[in-house]
């Protein structure tokens, strides 16, 4: 009996995030890989993926957008009449609203649509996904369930979410987490020896942060439109603190 064939995924986008989606769904796809950037798509232990143009990626069962937010726009205008009815479309962006709202104003009515978030990256899922969470925002067609499905069958938590509740949350957990990691690392080399509990903490969210490229960041900060007024509340409340300490003479 012959081996039945696997969906085919093709996936925009390898760097340091699509090596890590190419990493976890190779087993249950036939990957293709659209980057200019890349001359080889191939993964640290030796696993290589055929590396195709636009016109091939769109032909395959799935779609993976995995590009900077930015770059959204022009890369659904270019994907558009390229794409197959029933295709699944996704993308794995740190913001939902964006790219949503851009997938459905730039992609034919005859593809399925649905928007995901990964809430981990390379840095603090080296090992594997299991364990860990990712959002799902339906947006058109069923088979957003059989992300779900194959995400759970991975070991990951599956939060459904509208993109607003979640660049809502968002705005706290990765604008905060992310704002502070910056400023930290602009500081200089972190303390390494005279740590408490907390520090240690503090320093090991520091690190899963502080190499995701600037684009992670720009779009954090930017793309979500509840990001401005949680960052004005921080400092806000930081420049209380700051006036605060400054005003009481030292002992």
């Amino acid at each position: 009996m012959g081996q039945t064939s696997l969906p085919k995924l093709g996936l925009i986008g390898f760097g340091a995030f699509g090596r890590l989606v190419a990493r976890e769904l190779d087993a249950f796809f036939e990957i293709f890989v659209c980057d200019p950037t890349y001359a080889a798509a191939r993964l640290p232990d030796g696993r290589q993926f055929r590396t195709v143009g636009l016109s091939q990626v769109a032909a395959c069962d799935v779609v993976v957008l995995a590009v900077p937010v930015a770059r959204m726009p022009h890369l659904c205008r270019e994907l558009a009449p390229l794409l197959r009815p029933g295709t699944l479309v996704l993308d794995v962006g740190s913001v939902k609203i964006a790219p949503i709202q851009t997938m459905l104003s730039e992609l034919p009515e005859h593809v399925e649509i649905v928007g995901t978030h990964p809430l981990f990256g390379p840095q603090s899922a080296p090992q594997g996904v299991q364990g860990r969470k990712i959002v799902i925002c339906p947006v058109r067609g069923t088979r957003w369930r059989n992300i779900a499905a194959l995400a759970r069958r991975l070991g990951m938590t599956v939060i459904k979410s509208t993109a607003e509740d979640h660049d809502r949350e968002a705005a706290t957990v990765q604008g905060l987490t992310h704002l502070i990691a910056k400023v930290l690392s602009d500081m200089g080399p972190m303390p390494q020896h005279m740590t408490t509990a907390s520090f240690d903490l503090l320093r090991q969210a520091v690190g899963m942060v502080q190499n995701d490229p600037p684009t992670v960041l720009h779009a954090i900060e930017t793309a979500n439109p509840f990001a401005a007024e949680v960052r004005a509340a921080f400092f806000e409340r930081a420049e209380g603190l700051r006036q605060k300490f400054e005003a009481v003479p030292a002992e």
